[in-house]
């Protein structure tokens, strides 16, 4: 699977967010055969959710598509490094592959604040991979937080 066009979906879901004012992250969830089955972008202000999250939204619509509550053979691609609760729902929904752009130093969950994916503790660890288009991510990431602390 090319980890740059799945994370170019992501992104794409992420300006959605950046466009309606909201923390711009997206997610998007492949299957095996590279075919996109759920997306999904932070919306969070607009739900008045603190759980409407990028990728709760994406894991959600894959579930759905898929008829599974389990994602094992699937690819989920976030612009930044999950949170603890997004982290916690990849593993209750046996994700196979997490890709990600931007770390995440107060709230990433896969490796840089926390590694909930990695817990051998935990029933399931999905292959994680990080720093995909990084910069691209981050970029957008410190675009949208300039503009909010200059509108402030």
């Amino acid at each position: 699977m090319d980890f740059n066009y799945c994370m170019e979906s992501a992104f794409r879901e992420a300006l959605k967010a950046f466009e309606r004012k909201e923390v711009p992250v997206g997610a998007v969830v492949f299957d095996s055969n590279g075919h996109l089955v759920g997306r999904g972008y932070n919306q969070v202000e607009a739900l008045c959710d603190a759980t409407a999250h990028a990728e709760m939204i994406a894991l959600t619509a894959a579930m759905a598509t898929l008829g599974s509550k389990y994602l094992t053979d699937c690819t989920l691609a976030v612009t930044m490094e999950p949170c603890p609760m997004c982290a916690g729902a990849i593993v209750n929904a046996k994700v196979g592959r997490v890709i990600f752009g931007a770390y995440d130093p107060k709230m990433g969950a896969m490796g840089t604040v926390l590694n909930i994916t990695g817990c051998k503790q935990l029933n399931h660890q999905p292959e994680v991979f990080g720093g995909i288009m990084e910069l691209k991510c981050r970029n957008l990431l410190q675009d949208f937080f300039r503009e909010l602390r200059q509108k402030s």
